[in-house]
């Protein structure tokens, strides 16, 4: 108790992970939300609409995944700066991911010409096909304020003034929300558009925070301090240094989540009961998933403030303060998917529902308790691996992240396929198998050290205090 009184209190802590994390937690329940109701609204809708819209927007998602990572990346960078007390370099941080963000959005737009080959790929029925080509087009067109509101939330993440973060999700979450049923239903004078309406509705949320962050962060006060508006031209060596550590970032993140799309995939082509029994899964995974990965950034802007600093061992100490708290939160969400999966499984139930949900209702109730290990094992991969980035050590993870996927998921699954076993353990195991080799090898590389090495930021330039 006394040591667990003393870590609550000290710098790099648990108080100060909480003070980061919490409204990063926040916001992303937030989110979490905003896509769980998203999928309830559509499996109320239709079954087929419910089997379309995780397969659809894993696939935007994968795509997105990539340069998302790389622009989240300006978060490391931010926190080094003021770490290190260069503030003056901030804004030229944050000019170099936007100068990422727009051509990378353009690019993902385009990728709405490619959606129906895409599609045809997974050999899913026509109708989930059809659905699938509709959400995954419209999310595709949306990424690019995504891109940019991503980007900018790194102004106030990185330098640990998460509290706005927050506030500009819950308020995306409460008009999505409404504005998604309504136009998925025909509600008043929305029409009812179904799958293509909880698209409209999520672009709609990606763009406000953008709008939102633009305001707040392009002011005089800010340009002051951090030169947010004449920071603005291209530097190539800034930008050629945030590509060097965040391209890695965004390979990794790309990968892993290649890892989970083609997971789902393949489920796909098991059989309709197997593939919405895992998009439901899924979906409730997500109430424990996308909260860690808010710990997952504050580890990052802990640790990157810290090597900013020069204190690795303040580094090391942050985040296993963030890990404890999300074992302790994973701990949480386990026990419920074990205890309550009936509960959880049937609020994906169609209005219209005539016992077709039975046999998803029992094979989902099974995989819930896979989902219940991987949560646990999950936690102490996200969670390295953010502090491994807010280092800088992106390579390795890239590395690791890519043989895993390739030896864990997509080789033993063609192999499963190949040879007609269609047990849904088969894939859940190979699932599981994934994420220990990830915890192992993201918590021995941590442990090891090397990352404390790591020159990010360069240190030619005179700290400026005060």
């Amino acid at each position: 108790m006394m040591s667990l009184k003393k870590r609550w209190s000290a710098q790099a802590g648990y108080r100060e992970a909480l003070q980061i994390g919490l409204p990063l937690v926040i916001s992303m329940i937030s989110n979490t939300v905003m896509t769980f109701t998203d999928r309830i609204f559509l499996g109320n809708y239709s079954l087929e609409s419910l089997a379309a819209s995780v397969p659809a927007s894993i696939a935007a998602f994968l795509f997105l995944s990539f340069f998302m990572g790389v622009s989240e990346y300006v978060n490391v960078f931010i926190a080094q700066y003021t770490g290190s007390c260069r503030h003056h370099d901030v804004g030229r941080a944050l000019w170099q991911g936007i100068w990422f963000a727009i051509p990378s959005g353009i690019f993902l737009a385009l990728l709405c010409l490619v959606a129906d080959p895409l599609f045809r790929l997974g050999g899913h029925p026509a109708e989930v096909q059809r659905l699938e080509v509709i959400y995954f087009q419209i999310l595709t067109v949306g990424s690019g304020p995504f891109l940019l509101g991503v980007c900018l939330s790194n102004f106030f993440a990185g330098r640990g003034l998460t509290k706005p973060v927050m506030l500009i999700s819950i308020c995306s979450v409460i008009i999505n929300i409404p504005l998604d049923y309504c136009l998925i239903n025909g509600v008043g004078p929305f029409p009812e558009l179904g799958i293509a309406g909880a698209g409209i509705a999520t672009v709609v949320g990606f763009t406000l925070p953008m709008v939102v962050y633009s305001v707040l962060i392009f002011t005089r006060e800010n340009e002051k301090r951090f030169r947010v508006l004449s920071g603005w031209r291209f530097d190539r060596e800034l930008f050629g240094r945030f590509l060097y550590y965040g391209l890695p970032g965004g390979v990794e993140f790309f990968l892993d989540i290649f890892a989970i799309s083609f997971f789902v995939f393949m489920i796909g082509r098991f059989g309709p009961v197997e593939l919405a029994s895992t998009n439901a899964v899924f979906s409730i995974y997500n109430l424990a998933f996308l909260p860690t990965l808010g710990l997952h950034v504050a580890a990052s802007i802990m640790v990157g403030q810290a090597m900013g600093d020069r204190q690795p061992d303040r580094a090391a100490f942050a985040t296993h303060s963030v890990l404890h708290l999300a074992m302790g939160y994973m701990g949480v969400m386990a026990l419920l998917f074990v205890c309550f999966p009936d509960m959880l499984m049937n609020l994906f139930r169609s209005r219209n529902d005539v016992g077709d949900f039975d046999a998803v209702l029992r094979m989902g109730v099974v995989l819930m308790r896979y989902c219940a290990v991987f949560t646990l094992i999950d936690a102490v991969a996200i969670v390295y691996v953010g502090g491994l980035k807010g280092a800088g050590d992106t390579r390795y993870t890239m590395l690791v992240m890519g043989c895993a996927s390739l030896a864990c998921i997509v080789g033993p699954l063609i192999v499963l396929h190949h040879l007609g076993l269609t047990s849904i353990h088969g894939p859940w195991i190979c699932l599981l198998l994934y994420v220990m080799v990830l915890a192992t090898a993201f918590a021995v590389r941590f442990r090891k050290g090397p990352w404390r090495r790591i020159d990010l930021i360069g240190r030619n330039a005179k700290p400026e205090r005060g």
